[in-house]
């Protein structure tokens, strides 16, 4: 996308079914940089039956131009405030309408271009608007706690270890740092089963109250925080109806298993549902799913970050993190990712 640095572009935040009281919720909302935030209308039938909009403001091609986004790509804070405001955006639209979120930082040269996108991809914007109409996106982590023997429980292994003898010989130091070690290594595969039997418990609760479900790469680095190895990172789009039934039961999951911790968020508008699970990786480059749904207070996982498709707008090109329109295919069937080291 190449234009003046001086000239505004529309930043694009969510396609939406058309509501009578849309446009009135957004008067005096802002969104990202502080403009406000409107509407553009392309109809998709008689008298607006059936019609989408898609919510936007206009941002500076300084900061969201392909220079001004590759100049912005490892600034953490930035992507951080960006994030913020894009979902506090979108979930204002989802709390009053069907809504398919965009990639943060999806950004067209002007309204025209945006409406050519809206229009053009109609008809799957509107299927999907039915197929996510009055359901949610709840996510859920998993987590093998970096002191999994903290808690005093040891595994079966140890408790076979005959204890150790008093011969000075077993109390070298050197035996006693090869013994420390084996127990550790002993009760982290321990913790890396029971991540296992978590996993298996949150998809019996998927397959009771979730009609899709997203699986996600683990997190690592600065994303996945200090409290232990993410093994575990998958969304999963639930009934509205269903939404506190799911949360309490897969909140449960990690009940009894030492060394794991189990992490239910949500719920958010549907960000990892916005392209159908099955749909070739080339079917829409506009819509996409940040696999931690941002904005929420102490997060550091902004959903992705922006990077230019070279097509006129841009949107998430990934930075090695969990990128929102990456996601690993490899491991579908509700096990825990990850193993011992």
């Amino acid at each position: 996308m190449t234009t003046s640095s001086s000239e505004p572009v529309t930043y694009a935040y969510a396609v939406a079914r058309a509501h009578p009281d849309l446009a009135a919720s957004l008067t005096g909302r802002v969104g990202v940089t502080g403009a406000p935030v409107r509407l553009i209308t392309e109809g998709a039938g008689e008298e607006g039956a059936g019609e989408i909009v898609l919510v936007v403001s206009q941002v500076p091609a300084a900061d969201f131009g392909e220079a001004g986004l590759r100049r912005h790509l490892e600034d953490l804070d930035w992507l951080e405030a960006v994030a913020r405001a894009h979902h506090a955006v979108v979930e204002g639209v989802a709390a009053r309408t069907p809504a398919l979120p965009l990639r943060l930082a999806t950004v067209y040269l002007d309204d025209g271009s945006a409406r050519a996108m809206l229009r053009s991809a109609v008809r799957l914007f509107t299927e999907r608007l039915d197929h996510l109409a009055d359901q949610v996106e709840w996510g859920v982590k998993i987590y093998v706690e970096a002191t999994a023997d903290s808690s005093g429980a040891s595994s079966a292994e140890d408790a076979s270890e005959p204890a150790p003898a008093s011969s000075g010989a077993d109390l070298t130091p050197g035996r006693a740092y090869l013994r420390a070690r084996r127990r550790q290594r002993n009760d982290r595969e321990a913790a890396y089963r029971a991540a296992q039997e978590a996993a298996e418990r949150v998809a019996v609760v998927a397959r009771a109250h979730a009609t899709d479900r997203a699986a996600h790469r683990p997190q690592q680095g600065v994303l996945a925080g200090d409290t232990g190895e993410n093994v575990f990172n998958d969304a999963f789009l639930v009934p509205r109806g269903h939404s506190e039934a799911f949360r309490t039961e897969a909140a449960d999951a990690g009940r009894g298993l030492a060394g794991v911790r189990v992490e239910v968020t949500g719920p958010w508008a549907p960000y990892s549902f916005a392209v159908p699970q099955d749909a070739p990786p080339d079917t829409d480059t506009t819509t996409g799913a940040p696999t931690d749904r941002p904005g929420t207070p102490g997060a550091t996982d902004p959903p992705g970050t922006p990077g230019s498709d070279g097509d006129g707008n841009t949107g998430d090109a990934g930075n090695g993190s969990d990128s929102d329109s990456t996601r690993d295919g490899s491991d579908r069937g509700g096990t825990a990712r990850g193993g011992p080291p």
